[in-house]
């Protein structure tokens, strides 16, 4: 199996990628193409731009999500919506085609410095992916990240620990 994964943050500390990491551990005998939204980088989406062509980063992205079977994501929030980096790169690939996330199963997740966990983005993102191909099989907000998580050790609260392993195992089941 292909996992397509990434943070939707271009911080070069994202917890975001740190929780991705965790999960990711999970899969230990899967093929991994963990990316850093960095290396999207293009112009800002418009409309204008968008007749001169597409960057061949927004091509890129999607050719990622073509070869994957699975995408596993932790979207970053920002003032309670994606990081413009994020947004940024879904807004190109989305002119390019649509259904970025192509019906690929997804296990989608949030987490922030905050008790809600990044809640926000993920009420938007799991009513809007899905009607940009996203197949949502499985979400997890981790709430307070520098209370929760350890970066040698992962989620270190059982409780939250537990959650997520139980719904790792049902997204592999589903998929």
């Amino acid at each position: 199996m292909k996992i397509f994964a990434f943070a939707g943050s271009n911080s070069s500390t994202s917890i975001n990628k740190e929780l991705v990491k965790f999960v990711l551990k999970r899969f230990p005998n899967e093929e991994i193409n963990l990316i850093d939204l960095n290396d999207y980088l293009m112009p800002v989406f418009s409309v204008d731009l968008e007749k001169k062509g597409f960057p061949e980063e927004a091509h890129k992205f999607l050719k990622n999500i073509e070869e994957s079977d699975v995408i596993i994501c932790s979207l970053a929030e920002n003032n309670r919506s994606y990081s413009a980096a994020f947004k940024n790169i879904f807004d190109w690939a989305s002119r390019i085609n649509v259904k970025v996330f192509q019906d690929k199963p997804m296990f989608l997740m949030t987490t922030s410095p905050g008790g809600y966990g990044g809640g926000n983005v993920m009420a938007e993102a799991s009513k809007f992916f899905p009607q940009f191909g996203a197949d949502i099989k499985e979400t997890f907000s981790l709430p307070k990240f520098y209370e929760n998580f350890d970066l040698e050790n992962g989620i270190v609260e059982p409780e939250l620990l537990s959650t997520i392993e139980s719904k790792i195992e049902n997204f592999k089941d589903q998929i």
